[in-house]
């Protein structure tokens, strides 16, 4: 085991398998994190995500501040008493949620000013702040402050929101100070442009984090466009460091960032579907709410072995999603981050074998 916590096991191509060694247990790479926004992954219980192979969950900094608090929070035992994980819980620092709120912020040198979307109520978040409310919370992966670059967006802009990024991920260490419990992560920026990339990555290495983010992607670009960035960027980070891409993705996403060297992903995708009566599969998705399947007695996936193929037909889960009840968001979210965690498991095992490149390419 490495130093910092992260050790690779095997590798092929830049794909690799490893293990990130934290205080609240060990992280399998690569590794999918499922979204617990408010402290709940949304129509999950916790033992049922250990259940199915989730090693580690995502909460988010800006909802948990504005409700209940980080306070509370803490004085309620941190996240993982709070919310029953016994497992790594990774906070974000609140800048992508920041940044989507657009005509309701400000932002300076010093921080973030910002209305909550919930009462209107005025907030401040700086480096300093975001990290102690990350503290507070008693967060096992912590994430550095920044600012998440829109897109599409010039170049001189790209350029002015990567170096204000780089400031802060200076004071986000800063005030991270020398902690044994948890990791800090920083988050480079720079947009498509890869030269702002490489700026990023080399002022982030200078600082020295525990970790790496792609910040900055899957918001609004193409496939082919964040490939593109991922390949240039990757090779920027200390090798022997975890690599997280923020807020990704599809399936062939994942599989295709992973193929570039990416070892940590987080997604609502799979959760919000689940809600939504749209069930992943190995064929792609299907809607639930198609009425060609109120007849269906299969399976959602024959393949699957989860508690919802195991146990209810297609059929079912039509009535379910189509009548509104709560037990259809449940089922299909459990299918859907079945599905999501056996495919990591299934990356894990052909890089492995040394198989997984030829996997990527018919997926």
């Amino acid at each position: 085991m490495s130093q910092n916590g992260f050790s690779i096991k095997h590798i092929e191509g830049k794909s690799r398998v490893g293990t990130l060694k934290t205080s609240r247990g060990i992280i399998n790479t690569p590794a999918f994190m499922p979204v617990g926004t408010a402290g709940t992954v949304k129509a999950m219980l916790p033992e049922n995500l250990r259940t199915i192979g989730a090693d580690v969950l995502l909460c988010n900094t800006y909802h948990l501040m504005l409700r209940p608090g980080e306070e509370i929070v803490n004085k309620l035992g941190g996240l993982n008493k709070f919310m029953n994980w016994k497992g790594p819980i990774l906070t974000d620092s609140g800048g992508f949620q920041v940044m989507s709120l657009a005509n309701l912020r400000t932002i300076s040198e010093e921080g973030v000013i910002f209305k909550s979307h919930v009462d209107g109520k005025k907030f401040s978040l700086s480096p300093e702040t975001s990290i102690s409310i990350q503290k507070k919370l008693q967060s096992t992966i912590i994430m550095s402050f920044d600012e998440c670059t829109p897109y599409p967006i010039d170049k001189s802009e790209a350029e002015k929101s990567m170096k204000l990024s780089l400031r802060w991920g200076k004071r986000s260490k800063n005030s991270f100070g020398r902690n044994s419990d948890s990791l800090l992560f920083g988050i480079q920026q720079g947009s498509m442009f890869k030269d702002l990339r490489k700026s990023s990555a080399i002022g982030l290495t200078d600082i020295g984090f525990d970790g790496y983010a792609l910040g900055g992607l899957a918001v609004g670009e193409t496939q082919e466009k964040m490939f593109e960035v991922i390949d240039f960027s990757i090779d920027l980070f200390p090798y022997n460091r975890p690599r997280y891409l923020m807020g990704v993705g599809k399936p062939s996403d994942i599989v295709g960032a992973v193929l570039r060297g990416v070892d940590m992903f987080d997604c609502v995708i799979p959760t919000r579907s689940g809600r939504n009566g749209q069930a992943f599969v190995e064929e792609g998705t299907i809607n639930l709410k198609n009425a060609k399947y109120k007849n269906d007695d299969l399976a959602l996936d024959p393949t699957c072995n989860c508690y919802c193929c195991n146990n209810y037909s297609k059929g079912y889960l039509s009535h379910l999603v189509r009548s509104n009840e709560i037990l259809g968001s449940i089922l299909v979210t459990w299918h859907n981050l079945s599905f999501y965690l056996n495919l990591m498991k299934d990356i894990r095992s052909k890089i492995a074998e040394g198989t997984f490149t030829d996997f990527a390419k018919k997926f």
